[in-house]
C-alpha cells in the first residue's frame, strides 16, 4: 500500500539530477525488482493479511460470544498484522495487497503520474486475489474449518455498501495524500491505524478491499461475506477509489508559478 522508503542521499552534482525527477506514487518500486519478485510479494502479503483477518475472528468467537470483543480482537489483530506487512514487503511491491490500490495506482500513472503501468496491473490484481483465497483456507486450515464453506454473512444492506465508498474512499485519500506530501515514510503505521479505526467507525467494518472481499467468501466464519454480496462490496469499493482520487486532486492540489508551470 505505499512507496518504498527513501534511498540515502546521492552525491551533489546526481541529487540535482534526480530533483528533475517524479516522486514516486504509492507502492511504485524500483524498476530493478523483478516483476515476479513483486507479484509473489504481492500474493503472499495478500495472503497472509487475509489469514490474520479470518484467523483472528475465528479465534475471537472461539474464546468469547461478546461481539464487541469479537470486533475488538479482529481489528487489533488486523492493525498489527498490516502494519508488520506494508513494512516488510513495501521496498519489494508497494505493499498494495489491494486491487483498488492498485487501480488507483494504474490511473494516476495514466493521468501522467508515476504508477502501474498495464502490465503490472494485470500481474497485480490476480495475485492480490489468489493470494486472498490462499489466505482464507489458511486460516480455515489452521483452526479446523472446512477449508472452503461459502460464507451465508449476508452484507447487502444500503447502510454497508454505503460504508465501503466511505472506507475506501478514505483509504485512497489517505496513501495518495501521503505520496503528494512527501511522508510515506509514515504508511505503515498509518494505513494500518486507518484501518483499524474504520473497523470500527463503519457499520461494513472496512472490508475496503476487493480482493479481502473475495477472499472472505469462502469461509463459513465471523469475517465471511455471503458470495451474493461480493459484487456490491466492489461495485461500492470502485466507486470509493473514483471519489478518493477526486478527493486527492482538490485537496492536494498542487499550485502552479507565474508562468504556468506547477510547483514542486
Amino acid at each position: 500500500m505505499t512507496a518504498t522508503e527513501p534511498v540515502a542521499a546521492a552525491p551533489a552534482a546526481e541529487s540535482v539530477i534526480a530533483a528533475d525527477v517524479p516522486q514516486p506514487a504509492p507502492g511504485a518500486t524500483s524498476p530493478r525488482t523483478p516483476l515476479i519478485a513483486r507479484a509473489a510479494a504481492e500474493l503472499v502479503g495478500t495472503a497472509a493479511l487475509v489469514a490474520v483477518v479470518v484467523g483472528s475472528g475465528i479465534q475471537a468467537t472461539d474464546l468469547t460470544d461478546d461481539v464487541a470483543l469479537q470486533l475488538l480482537a479482529n481489528s487489533t489483530a488486523t492493525v498489527f498484522g498490516l502494519g508488520v506487512l506494508i513494512a516488510l514487503l513495501g521496498p519489494v511491491s508497494g505493499a498494495h495487497f489491494n486491487p483498488a490500490v492498485t487501480l488507483a495506482e494504474w490511473w494516476t500513472a495514466r493521468r501522467g503520474g508515476a504508477g502501474v503501468t498495464a502490465r503490472e496491473l494485470a500481474v497485480y490484481v490476480p495475485s492480490q486475489i489468489v493470494g486472498a483465497v490462499a489466505g482464507t483456507i489458511l486460516a480455515d486450515a489452521m483452526f479446523g474449518e472446512p477449508l472452503v464453506k461459502w460464507s451465508t454473512h449476508d452484507r447487502s444492506a444500503g447502510n454497508l455498501l454505503l460504508s465501503e465508498v466511505v472506507a475506501t474512499a478514505g483509504l485512497i485519500l489517505l496513501i495518495f495524500g501521503l505520496a503528494r506530501t512527501d511522508r510515506l515514510r509514515f504508511a505503515p503505521v498509518a494505513v494500518a491505524s486507518y484501518i483499524g479505526a474504520a473497523y470500527w467507525f463503519t457499520s461494513s467494518t472496512s472490508f475496503a478491499n476487493p480482493a479481502v472481499t473475495i477472499g472472505r467468501a469462502f469461509t463459513h466464519t465471523f469475517a465471511g461475506i455471503a458470495p451474493a454480496s461480493v459484487a456490491g462490496f466492489i461495485g461500492m469499493q470502485l466507486i470509493g477509489v473514483v471519489v478518493g482520487l477526486a478527493l486527492v486532486a482538490v485537496i492536494f492540489m498542487r499550485g502552479k508559478t507565474d508562468t504556468g508551470a506547477p510547483t514542486a
